[in-house]
């Protein structure tokens, strides 16, 4: 792994590892759900760690000789970093943590990166882990990818489920029809009202 690619992929988990601290509301608790969703990020950063020291890795490596996959890796990485700070950009105060059990949804936000994706925030963190495993080619950086998939699947459904249940409830379901989890729709649903693009309440 070369010092540029782990430089990138570094820094993108240094600024996921950041947010909790900077952004997201004061007096969340890291409890064992968040723990459990973090993992894989813990992982895939010493997956590119010991990719940098030189352990080779039984993945294909002739794939990984000349560099191309590994740059891809770096792309993805980049990607993130521009896609988290587009999301961060995006919000007027900072939002939940959302792994406390006494979480309750105040506002929601419907512009910005949250305009075709339902979880910005989550494509970014997937994009993270994806970019490592392409610049590390670690055996544990793609169970990394493939746990922290599944973990933010089950968490951004937790999530959903309490805002659909919600007194913003009729307002979230119908963005959910509209909307994709982490990808954008191919297109707009058939008879599914617009929603101002700029609510956001409080």
């Amino acid at each position: 792994m070369s010092a540029a690619a782990f430089t990138v992929v570094v820094m993108n988990f240094a600024l996921i590892g950041s947010l909790p601290r900077v952004f997201f509301e004061k007096g969340g608790r890291l409890n064992l759900r968040w723990w459990l969703t973090a993992l894989p990020f813990f992982t895939a950063f010493a997956a590119t760690v010991i990719s940098f020291a030189g352990v080779n890795t039984w993945l294909a490596p002739r794939l990984w000789r000349h560099g191309a996959i590994e740059t891809a890796g770096v792309a993805l990485a980049t990607a993130s970093v521009g896609f988290i700070m587009l999301t961060l950009g995006t919000h007027r105060r900072p939002v939940a943590l959302w792994h406390q059990d006494d979480d309750a949804p105040r506002h929601l936000v419907m512009h910005g990166a949250y305009a075709r994706v339902r979880h910005p925030f989550y494509s970014a963190f997937l994009l993270a882990l994806a970019g490592a495993f392409l610049a590390s080619a670690q055996p544990m950086a793609l169970a990394a990818a493939a746990y922290g998939f599944v973990a933010l699947n089950v968490t951004a459904a937790r999530e959903e489920r309490r805002l659909a249940s919600s007194e913003l409830g009729a307002a979230y379901r119908a963005y959910m029809a509209r909307t994709g989890r982490f990808l954008p729709r191919p297109r707009r649903a058939v008879g599914v009202p617009d929603i101002p693009a700029t609510e956001e309440r409080a």
